[in-house]
């Protein structure tokens, strides 16, 4: 069976796994900085070596995996373009997950989950998932109001986990959501979801392997609105 080597970056917390099967040989994360800024660009590939080497070398590695976003605009690109460099110089096959699914995937519920990510600019990425982890919301990017109003519409309470759920749990558990306590696990992504996920996917053209913002990036925007300002008589 070959393993996979799988990563995301979405979050400001690095995760990093290979898995064999439903066997995790090996598993790391790198927490932000005091600050709180990412070291993806930093750790990235000191933590994809540290679980290279545990878990005996390349050898026997059959696949790359990639955490899709949506996140933050940075890490995404740093995650995505080193995937790509990895699996063109080992000549692997490399397959993209949505980085919601894996969270949700995580979550292990028999209930519907909602997968939350802290967007900034008080705003949500979100997704819902099945039980038998069937996507019935596609992502999507809102206020945590319109997040908590569709949650709300559900015929039963969903689970809401990510860090999304943690900023924004007084607006989802007034909509009925069940957000776990702060510190639990389930608001983490864990790579060796990620790695299971991709197991059972199709890989497809490096190239064709691109992240999932779903709004165009706060720089892109600072230029937009500084062009207008100067245009301005």
């Amino acid at each position: 069976m070959d393993r996979v080597l799988g990563f995301d970056t979405s979050t400001a917390h690095l995760t990093v796994a290979i898995t064999e099967g439903d066997d995790v040989l090996g598993e790391r994360e790198v927490a932000p900085d005091s600050t709180g800024r990412p070291r993806h660009a930093r750790a990235l590939m000191a933590a994809v070596e540290d679980v290279i080497d545990g878990a005996g070398g390349w050898e026997g590695v059959g696949r790359l995996a990639v955490g899709l976003g949506p996140g933050t605009f940075t890490g995404l690109r740093i995650g995505i373009s080193t995937a790509r460099a990895l699996a063109q110089a080992r000549e692997l096959p490399l397959s993209g997950v949505s980085s919601l699914r894996v969270l949700a995937a995580g979550a292990g519920s028999a209930i519907e989950v909602l997968s939350v990510l802290d967007a900034k600019r008080t705003e949500a990425f979100a997704a819902l998932y099945g039980a038998g982890g069937e996507e019935l919301w596609e992502p999507w990017v809102g206020s945590p109001q319109n997040v908590a109003a569709r949650a709300s519409e559900r015929a039963e309470p969903v689970l809401a986990v990510g860090d999304g759920a943690v900023r924004f749990r007084d607006e989802l558990e007034a909509s009925g959501a069940q957000v776990p306590a702060d510190e639990d696990p389930l608001h983490r992504l864990w790579a060796r979801h990620l790695c299971r996920l991709a197991a059972r996917a199709k890989g497809g053209p490096h190239e064709e392997i691109k992240p999932a913002y779903l709004r165009r990036p706060d720089a892109e925007l600072w230029r937009e609105r500084d062009r207008k300002s100067e245009s301005t008589p």
